[in-house]
């Protein structure tokens, strides 16, 4: 069977149900038809102030395009710790449409490890990404018109920062030409269009922990510069307002169930090679204070998604985890070894090690799962334990996609245990420390890159941020998600390269630099054969073709 097949299969419970069982009452939480609803502000506040449980954040060694189910071992984790008798819920990112309709599918776990209703989930849900959007391009909207009537803030109309936004791929909107038609279509300037994960509005909304400090980040983006170089500001449109009254319920995490009727929360969808990839505060906040555990994912492997959750998140959140769970899977350890056998796995394994050595610098224990495929066999998952062993690591062996919470136990009795386990979570660099500094924090010991280069271009925009009151800011690298350097093609754990950072931008709203390497991109391509071919919907409205 399908994931959607499986999804379609099951049998959900009255989303009542589920936020009674999850201990919400009824004035927590506003149904959202059967089996979906939104939090309250009321409880926001009340369980945000309570974060008393265990936090486990899910990552993996450097993915396959295909991705090696850290969604599904999130969401099967949950499970398996409510089979043990603990109380858990996953946090997860909601799923941005371009991936949906492009090649790598949905973010709702797979086989018996899932989030349900899968299809809404997937396609719309409860409508936070189009208020991303709007909010994201009433931006976009009120900077034309103030140039156009007038320039009042004295904008230099060639350093417009501001894109528009949409949630799908299209290569052909990377860089477009508006304003055409006439004087009263404002003028003809070279514009882009990002997709909606990679929008500041996304970054600020899931750093938020409050609506009120949302506002306060959306007034501190930057859309342009004046003549003399200095930043003009959403604030100085009085842009903000609006926006946060667009993104009023989107604020508000999700709740819906896992196919075994536990309770989960959805919500936010940073992209994690070009944002920082994970879940919002509010809603990790909120799951701290329901259950035992919480689980949540940090997007793509742990040199991207794990280092932003631990640098910027933590920071945002008081707090880093106290367990960290390494995804693998014996076909991304064969495709970094390049080959099919054990010589291969072992070979892929350095890339494995990379990323543990990597996750142990934090202070929190470091577990290996193995997210187990029915093709692999008992030789394959010997040879993984065997390699890691050498190097001190626990390995357990999870089933999550073909036996749910089930085939997750052993490594929810791991999980329990190590997150008990003394020490004292601590970030990879200081703040404090200068720019240079901390990218080159993240390459060597994130990356185990030799160091940074930084071009010309990328210095200066460090010292107009620096000079123009934003220093002591994390840093989001945006890079390739198929390589521990700034070149996909270099697999597995590759020697003796350097990052080349080409240019840092400032996200002031979101509180960070993102710092781009290599040759990565803020809106996506569809492929000759994308996945919108397979998808359709019966007289019925049945969906068929979702994964």
């Amino acid at each position: 069977m399908t994931n959607l097949e499986i999804a379609q299969a099951a049998t959900l419970l009255p989303i009542d149900q589920i936020a009674d069982n999850a201990g919400l009452q009824p004035d927590d939480y506003e149904p959202l038809g059967r089996y979906k609803a939104k939090l309250t502000y009321q409880a926001m506040e009340r369980l945000a102030a309570d974060p008393k449980g265990k936090l486990i954040l899910i990552t993996a060694i450097t993915p396959t395009p295909a991705g090696e189910g850290k969604t599904t071992t999130c969401v099967g984790l949950a499970q398996g710790l409510q089979k043990i008798g603990r109380s858990a819920i996953p946090a997860i990112r909601e799923p941005a449409m371009g991936p949906i309709f492009g090649v790598k599918g949905g973010a709702c776990g797979g086989g018996y490890s899932q989030v349900l209703p899968m299809e809404e989930i997937n396609l719309s849900f409860t409508g936070d990404f189009p208020a991303i959007t709007a909010a994201h391009n009433l931006l976009s909207a009120m900077l034309d018109a103030s140039v156009y009537h007038g320039n009042p803030l004295n904008i230099d109309v060639r350093s417009l920062w501001w894109p528009r936004a949409v949630d799908m791929n299209d290569r052909a909107l990377r860089e477009i030409v508006i304003g055409l038609g006439g004087k009263t279509n404002g003028y003809p300037r070279q514009d882009r269009v990002v997709i909606t994960p990679a929008s500041e509005v996304m970054a600020a909304l899931c750093l938020s922990n409050t609506i009120a400090e949302l506002r306060e980040r959306l007034g501190r983006i930057i859309v342009a510069l004046t003549p003399d170089n200095k930043a003009v500001t959403a604030a100085d449109l009085k842009a903000h307002g609006a926006m946060a009254a667009i993104l009023r319920d989107a604020i508000r995490p999700n709740l819906v169930q896992t196919i075994e009727h536990g309770p989960a929360l959805v919500h936010g969808g940073p992209f994690a090679n070009i944002a920082h990839g994970c879940s919002s505060v509010i809603a990790t906040r909120c799951g701290l204070a329901l259950a035992d555990y919480l689980i949540t994912e940090a997007g793509f492997a742990a040199d991207l998604g794990a280092e932003k959750f631990m640098n910027i998140v933590s920071r945002s959140l008081g707090r880093g985890p106290d367990a960290v769970v390494l995804v693998c899977t014996v076909r991304a350890l064969k495709h970094h070894g390049q080959g099919d056998d054990l010589t291969a796995i072992k070979s892929g394994m350095d890339n494995l090690l990379r990323h543990a050595s990597h996750l142990q610098r934090y202070g929190r224990p470091v577990i290996v799962a193995v997210n187990r495929f029915p093709s692999d066999t008992e030789g394959e998952l010997t040879a993984i334990r065997s390699v890691a062993a050498e190097s001190g690591l626990s390995v357990v062996v999870a089933d999550p996609w073909n036996q749910g919470g089930e085939g997750c136990v052993d490594l929810a009795e791991a999980v329990a245990k190590a997150a008990d386990e003394p020490g004292e979570f601590q970030h990879l660099y200081s703040l404090e420390d200068d720019e240079a500094t901390k990218l080159d924090s993240i390459a060597r010991l994130a990356y185990g890159a030799e160091g940074v280069e930084l071009t010309p271009t990328a210095r200066r925009s460090i010292r107009w941020a620096v000079d123009n009151g934003y220093p002591n800011r994390p840093i989001c690298v945006a890079k390739t998600q198929y390589s521990f350097s700034d070149d996909p093609k270099k697999l597995n754990a590759p020697m003796g390269f350097r990052i080349t950072v080409r240019d840092v931008k400032l996200a002031a709203g979101a509180g960070f630099l993102i710092a781009l390497a290599g040759d990565i991109m803020l809106m996506p391509g569809l492929g000759a054969t994308p996945s919108a071919q397979k998808i359709d919907v019966d007289e019925r409205g049945t969906i068929t073709g979702l994964f």
